[in-house]
């Protein structure tokens, strides 16, 4: 019996459908996350804010003088004495601005400057020290003629006639001068405390006499007096 070329094609009970191939897989569904939406947005904030800071923390500043290292009273300021910095502004503040550099250099310091103290118009002065009728008198003194503490530009001090080897306290002279110090040092020879002091120009010649001697003492006193 023959079959027509139709019903070769038909499947028989043995026969099975030709391989369909794998199934086609839908795309995913794109899902959003407000979580991240949130995050984005709080971050872009941030950014603005930290920019705005630093835009602000820059644009508050000022470039100002301050002293390198310290000053005494009556040094004159060299160019290696201070140097430009920036600080935040503050209206409590009243330090010079940086384009004052070349006007310091060459002035007096008019009182103890600390170093890294900013620079102010009370800071120097174009004065020449000592003052007109008054002279600056050093004493180097022993740790048992001077006290223990530190002393800065513009401390009042007297100055003590102390009795001499044999016991008499010399006479004829004032028992003490007022002085107002200048400024301090130690002498690294001796380990005196050497003390520049200005005293009125009458005063300086019986004053350096004196202390030459040795038997002095030097007596802080304080400001209010």
């Amino acid at each position: 019996m023959t079959t027509t070329a139709r019903e070769d094609r038909k499947p028989g009970p043995h026969r099975t459908a030709p391989d369909a191939g794998p199934p086609v897989t839908p795309p995913p569904k794109l899902r959003r996350r407000p979580g991240l939406v949130v995050a984005a947005v709080v971050v872009t904030a941030l950014g603005c804010l930290l920019g705005a800071w630093a835009w602000n923390a820059t644009t508050s500043t000022e470039e100002v003088l301050a002293a390198t290292k310290t000053i005494h009273r009556g040094e004159v300021i060299t160019a290696d004495d201070i140097r430009r910095i920036r600080i935040s502004r503050d209206p409590a503040l009243e330090p010079l601005p940086a384009s004052a550099y070349d006007e310091i250099v060459g002035q007096r310091a008019a009182l103890d400057i600390s170093a890294g103290g900013l620079i102010t118009t009370e800071s120097t002065t174009d004065a020449p020290m000592p003052p007109e009728g008054q002279s600056i008198v050093g004493i180097s003194l022993t740790p048992a003629q001077v006290p223990a503490l530190p002393m800065h530009g513009g401390d009042k001090v007297r100055i003590i006639v102390t009795p001499a080897a044999n016991g008499d306290a010399p006479t004829g002279v004032p028992q003490f001068t007022a002085a107002e110090v200048v400024y301090t040092a130690i002498d690294e020879t001796t380990g005196n405390t050497v003390v520049n002091v200005l005293v009125p120009y009458a005063d300086a010649s019986v004053l350096a006499a004196r202390a030459a001697t040795g038997n002095v003492a030097l007596i802080l006193d304080s400001g209010a007096q």
